[in-house]
């Protein structure tokens, strides 16, 4: 199993970042590094996502940050260049996918139904992302459709909380959860990190308390 995912899977919780200016990527990452959870899923929505995943890196490089929402095998290079030690996209798209796979940059493509499961397989990935989690049927229906596929594990994003988040990591197919409720962007933009600090402690003792 590769480093990186394991480390995500050590981690437990994956936070899902989006920011909108690349000043404020440094001391989120503290904020975050402090909170006990050296680890950001910085996504490709915003045009400071590659400044801010190289700010990142090159401030921490012991941190785990990856890109989100990656679409092409562009923007795949893009954000490897820039640091990013994985990628995370919303679908499986099998020539980015595929593309990940031939250069060894670990890849979590979303699923949402055993037909894209099976797609994920077919380009040789076994942890995938299952996104929009909670509005596609939640928990329930990733163990409707786990049975099936003895190999795989999921990291569920969207609608993820500190109020469900615990049902999640309890099941042994969940290798990971994302989650952006400790990192909310009103949060960024107001600068209050301290708030962010607080609330990503909050989330590693939810992953200790569940996983031991």
């Amino acid at each position: 199993m590769n480093e990186v995912l394991n480390k995500l899977h050590e981690l437990g919780i994956v936070p899902v970042v989006v920011i909108d200016d690349a000043k404020d990527a440094i001391p989120l990452a503290k904020a975050l590094i402090e909170g006990g959870l050296p680890c950001a899923e910085v996504t490709f929505r915003t045009a400071a996502a590659a400044d801010a995943i190289k700010a990142i890196a090159d401030n921490f490089p012991d941190m785990l940050v990856g890109a989100g929402t990656v679409l092409t095998t562009e923007q795949v290079d893009k954000a490897v260049a820039a640091g990013a030690k994985f990628i995370v996209s919303p679908g499986t798209n099998p020539k980015v996918v595929k593309y990940c796979v031939e250069k060894n940059i670990p890849i979590t493509p979303g699923t949402c139904n055993p037909s894209d499961v099976e797609q994920a397989l077919e380009c040789g990935v076994n942890i995938v992302k299952f996104f929009p989690a909670e509005p596609a049927g939640g928990l329930k229906y990733i163990k409707a459709i786990a049975a099936p596929y003895v190999d795989v594990k999921f990291m569920p994003t969207g609608g993820i909380n500190a109020n469900n988040v615990r049902d999640y990591l309890a099941y042994n197919k969940i290798w990971a959860c994302g989650g952006s409720w400790m990192v909310k962007g009103d949060l960024i933009k107001a600068g209050d990190f301290e708030k962010i600090k607080e609330l990503t402690a909050e989330a590693v003792q939810i992953v200790k308390e569940v996983r031991g």
